[in-house]
C-alpha cells in the first residue's frame, strides 16, 4: 500500500524539559535542508503515526486526563496510537528510550525491534498532552499534531547520549528556555515554546490544552474541553 503523505495525518510531538526547578531546557533538533516539511527549523522530535502504532502494546497507558483530552475532537481509539507514537518518534529520533523493562510477549513490528532490543517496552504514564495545532491548508505536508510534554528524569536512558538516533535530525542538543528563541523556529513550535515557558515550574497537567484548528473553511483558536476563546 502506497501511503498518501499530502493529506491531514496524526502525529506526535514530544517536547523534553529538564532543569524544570532552575534554568528550564528543551531539546531541539534541526531538521535536513532538504526535508519536505519545515526544511532547516529547529523542531521537537516527532511525526505522524504509523498504522502499526495502535496495535503496539505500552507497559503502562497515558495518564486519564491526558487519554480523555486526546480524544475529544478525534477518532475513537486515537489516544493509544498517538502514545505510541510519541514514543516511537522519540526513539527514533533521539534515541532516547521511554520505557519500563520488559519483555514482549509477541514478537515486535519491524519498526520497534531495536526499541525492543533495549530491553524495555513503552511506558506512556508520564506523558502530559498540553498542545494540539492541524498545519494550515496548501502545504506540503499536512498534520493533526499533539505535543506532549515530558521530563527527562522520566526517561530510561541517559538524556544526553543520543548515539542510537537515526539521521533525520541533527544538532540535537538541550537549550535554555530563555534563549531557545534564538535558533530558527517554526511559528507554531515558538507558540508552544511560550506556553510551555509559561508553565515551566507547573508540574500539573494545565486547565486545558490549547488547539490550533486550521481547516479549509477557518482557522480557530480553541481550548480543549472548550470554545473559541474570546477576543
Amino acid at each position: 500500500m502506497v501511503l498518501d503523505k499530502t493529506g491531514l495525518r496524526d502525529a506526535a510531538t514530544v517536547i523534553v524539559l529538564r532543569d524544570r526547578d532552575t534554568r528550564p531546557r528543551v531539546l531541539m533538533g534541526q531538521r535536513g535542508a532538504k526535508a519536505a516539511f519545515m526544511p532547516n527549523k529547529f523542531v521537537f522530535p516527532g511525526g505522524a503515526v504509523d498504522a502499526e502504532d495502535a496495535e503496539v502494546p505500552l507497559a503502562r497507558p497515558l495518564p486519564q486526563l491526558c487519554a480523555a483530552r486526546l480524544t475529544e475532537n478525534a477518532p475513537e481509539g486515537i489516544a493509544h496510537a498517538l502514545a505510541v507514537a510519541a514514543v516511537r518518534e522519540l526513539w527514533e529520533e533521539t534515541g532516547l528510550v521511554l520505557g519500563r523493562s520488559g519483555t514482549w510477549t509477541d514478537p515486535p513490528p519491524q519498526g520497534w525491534r531495536r526499541f525492543a532490543a533495549t530491553g524495555h517496552l513503552p511506558d506512556a504514564s508520564a506523558l502530559q498532552f498540553v498542545f494540539r495545532a492541524i498545519t494550515p491548508p496548501g502545504r506540503p505536508r499536512r498534520f493533526d499534531a499533539r505535543f506532549f510534554l515530558l521530563e527527562a528524569e522520566e526517561l530510561a536512558s541517559d538524556p544526553d547520549d543520543f548515539s542510537a538516533a537515526c539521521d533525520e535530525l541533527s544538532h540535537l542538543h538541550w537549550i535554555a528556555l530563555d534563549e531557545v528563541r534564538r535558533l530558527d523556529l517554526p511559528f507554531i513550535t515558538e507558540v508552544v515554546l511560550g506556553e510551555i515557558a509559561a508553565r515551566a515550574q507547573d508540574a500539573s497537567p494545565p486547565a486545558s490544552v490549547p488547539f490550533f484548528r486550521n481547516d479549509d473553511e477557518q482557522s480557530l483558536f480553541l481550548r480543549l474541553y472548550g470554545a473559541p476563546q474570546p477576543d
